[in-house]
């Protein structure tokens, strides 16, 4: 088993490859433009990502939407990488990060199929709220950290 490192994005060449895995994963499948696996916040948010002989193979990212509230998005393992726990380092990861800058709660929109691995690492579930293209049910969900 090879040691997974989780990595800050800190140029735009990172976050650049960050997007195009949030791209394969999030969007493509519905064939989604690559525009909207982005928004205006990522010079300001915090990209997590792991790299595997030089290519992206997981990542998120926490945005500080003040209240000490952190909220983390675009979560995204690559199909073969799936299953091996790059998920869980990647949120450990960013709760740390969210500690670190003072927040004390996060909060994420969850895709249907996400809910069980978020409950898994202490989420809860909020409430039902929106269906992403008409498609996909999100759950918010919510976890205070200590």
């Amino acid at each position: 088993m090879s040691l997974y490192i989780v990595k800050i994005a800190y140029n735009e060449d990172t976050i650049q490859r960050i997007i195009q895995l949030r791209y394969e994963v999030l969007r493509k499948p519905w064939q989604k433009p690559i525009d909207t696996a982005s928004d205006e916040l990522e010079q300001t948010a915090i990209n997590a990502y792991i790299e595997e002989n030089g290519e992206i193979i997981a990542c998120g990212r926490l945005q500080d939407n003040g209240h000490s509230t952190g909220q983390i998005r675009f979560m995204a393992v690559s199909k073969s990488h799936q299953g091996k726990g790059l998920g869980k380092l990647i949120l450990i990861k960013l709760e740390q990060e969210a500690k670190r800058i003072g927040l004390t709660q996060i909060e994420l929109q969850a895709r249907e199929n996400a809910v069980k691995f978020y409950e898994a690492n202490g989420y809860t579930i909020k409430e039902k709220s929106f269906v992403l293209w008409n498609i996909i049910q999100h759950f918010l969900m919510f976890k205070m950290l200590s």
